[in-house]
């Protein structure tokens, strides 16, 4: 599903070039459930943004569901951002001034999905995240980890088939942290596959995969052995 060959990106700083990645080499299947780890600097940031065409390759190869990124035009990129890619943030990300139900509808709106059928999916994902009782509260009025679990289900919005978690429970206290990854675990379950960027490793090791960068490349691929 995500195949990453010989991946590098530059960034030219003034005079300076600066090796973002350096040769990333990464395959991930279909219904996976994978970290990618790394401190500060290690480019999983950079690889975050070219997985979830949010970014271009400088120089190898990202293909996903087999077919090169590199030869689409940015409003291509856009859409299939919007219809194959889940998007979670680490701040929400969520508009205020809408409702639960509301900011869960954002993506099928721009999927030009009729209104009726926008209203009815996101009630029913606001009650797959626990939310069922919530659809009519802001942002403001509900806690951090249920504002995650909103945009968890605007990040299922569009049935995408990869969920993309950047720092998911970075603004979180650890246990509404460990009810998001169990959220995500959930998804997982149901088919999704599910990839967290992370810098913290105990988050990393609750995953089925952990890919750790370092210096722009891929440091180790450790894949858990299920009992």
């Amino acid at each position: 599903m995500i195949e990453l060959k010989n991946v590098k990106k530059r960034y030219e700083m003034g005079e300076n070039i600066v090796m973002a990645l350096n040769g990333v080499d990464i395959s991930i299947k279909e219904g996976e459930f994978v970290a990618i780890v790394g401190p500060s600097g290690s480019g999983k940031s950079t690889l975050m943004n070219i997985i979830g065409c949010l970014d271009v390759v400088s120089d190898g190869e990202y293909e996903l569901n087999t077919i090169p990124i590199k030869e689409y035009d940015q409003d291509t990129l856009a859409d299939i951002r919007n219809r194959q890619i889940g998007f979670i943030f680490q701040q929400f990300n969520l508009l205020n001034t809408f409702s639960a139900l509301e900011n869960v509808m954002i993506p099928m709106t721009y999927a030009r999905m009729p209104k009726a059928q926008r209203i009815e999916k996101a009630k029913e994902l606001l009650t797959l995240v626990g939310l069922g009782d919530r659809i009519d509260h802001k942002p403001t009025e509900l806690s951090g980890g249920q504002q995650q679990r909103v945009s968890i289900a605007r990040a299922l919005s569009n049935d995408p088939a990869i969920i993309l978690a950047d720092e998911p429970t970075g603004a979180l206290d650890s246990k509404t942290g460990q009810e998001v990854l169990a959220q995500l675990r959930k998804l997982n379950d149901l088919g999704k596959t599910v990839v967290i960027i992370t810098h913290d490793n105990e988050i990393a090791d609750t995953t089925d995969r952990k890919i750790t960068l370092k210096d722009g490349i891929v440091a180790s691929d450790e894949v858990k052995v299920k009992a």
